[in-house]
């Protein structure tokens, strides 16, 4: 209720002071401005910095304030302040949600919280960055979501901070154009047809994206399938190769089962067993066991497909087997 409370409030004062600008602030120039922002001296863009992270905690649309910290700040200045606060309250919400309100986040989420966590297992900062640069998720509730997932806060802060750069800079240009076109400056269409360029390019996003929202793929590397493997018995290796590449020179994880890929969509019955297994398709690089990775899909698993495949795995040089009774050898 408190946090109800305070969000409304906040809401309420920008809203406010966005009113006062329209209304009542048409006679507010640039002099008067940058004379405001003079009195507050350093505190001014400090001010801006927390009131962002604020904001982003309680989910007050960031779009507000970085439109606030152009038309305050300027281009340059403002895009830095901007991606300041949104970054201190991209890593509040984040460490709120994994220390403090884990319940409250997976009931607010709901079913785009699995997508979320999916895309981690997979991708790791690799989906942080894709997430900032392109907007799958409402913005502050992603800060919320990720936080449940296992990556470490140094990756998600680092990507957060690069990948927010572009939206920053589109909506402090916006702003910038927005008080220079109230003083009638002719910079404002620039800056405006900048930010407007930057917003398109990220709301279009490539048909890639578009496939990857509706199927995603889940990779693991060939170091942390070793280290799972010693740890979790749970994980069950299907080597979607020939037989005889089965035991031939790269040779197979230990463990692993074979059936060939060709044959996998008459044979899915077998695998029963694998239902509550963490389940990692193997090829010799990974295109073959991606596409056995889309096919149990289809049938209910969740799988992960190893990157680089066997060619990877002899490269990281771990131990594999190279014949039908199971002999160890090195890679």
């Amino acid at each position: 209720m408190t946090a109800i409370i305070a969000r409304t409030a906040l809401v309420l004062v920008i809203g406010a002071a966005a009113l006062w600008l329209i209304l009542g602030g048409a006679g507010l120039d640039a002099a008067q401005l940058a004379e405001w922002m003079r009195a507050l001296g350093a505190w001014a863009p400090i001010l801006h910095v927390l009131l962002f992270a604020l904001g982003t905690v309680l989910f007050v649309p960031g779009s507000l304030f970085g439109l606030a910290g152009g038309a305050l700040f300027g281009p340059a200045l403002g895009a830095i302040v901007n991606l300041i606060g949104a970054t201190l309250g991209a890593v509040a919400a984040f460490l709120i949600a994994r220390y403090a309100a884990a319940d409250l986040v997976r009931k607010k989420a709901g079913p785009k919280l699995d997508r979320v966590i999916s895309g981690v297992e997979a991708e790791g900062w690799r989906f942080v960055a894709l997430v900032r640069l392109v907007p799958l998720f409402p913005f502050s509730l992603l800060n919320y979501a990720l936080g449940l997932t296992r990556i470490p806060l140094g990756p998600y802060a680092l990507a957060s901070f690069v990948c927010m750069v572009p939206g920053t800079l589109a909506y402090s240009w916006l702003g910038y154009a927005g008080r220079e076109a109230a003083q009638g400056s002719t910079d404002a269409i620039r800056y405006g047809l900048l930010g407007l360029a930057v917003l398109a390019v990220i709301a279009f996003a490539p048909r890639l994206i578009r496939r990857w929202r509706e199927s995603p793929q889940r990779w693991i590397e060939a170091q942390e399938l070793s280290k799972a493997l010693a740890e979790d018995s749970r994980i069950a290796v299907l080597d979607v190769r020939g037989k005889d590449e089965f035991i031939g020179a790269l040779g197979h994880i230990r463990g692993a089962v074979n059936i060939p890929v060709d044959e996998l969509s008459g044979r899915i019955g077998e695998l029963g067993g694998f239902r509550d297994a963490r389940v990692v398709t193997v090829c010799r690089t990974d295109k073959r066991s991606a596409s056995a990775a889309a096919l149990l899909r289809e049938a209910g698993f969740h799988p992960y497909v190893l990157r680089g495949g066997m060619e990877a795995w002899n490269k990281a040089l771990l131990p594999v087997e190279r014949d039908a009774v199971g002999e160890k050898h090195g890679p």
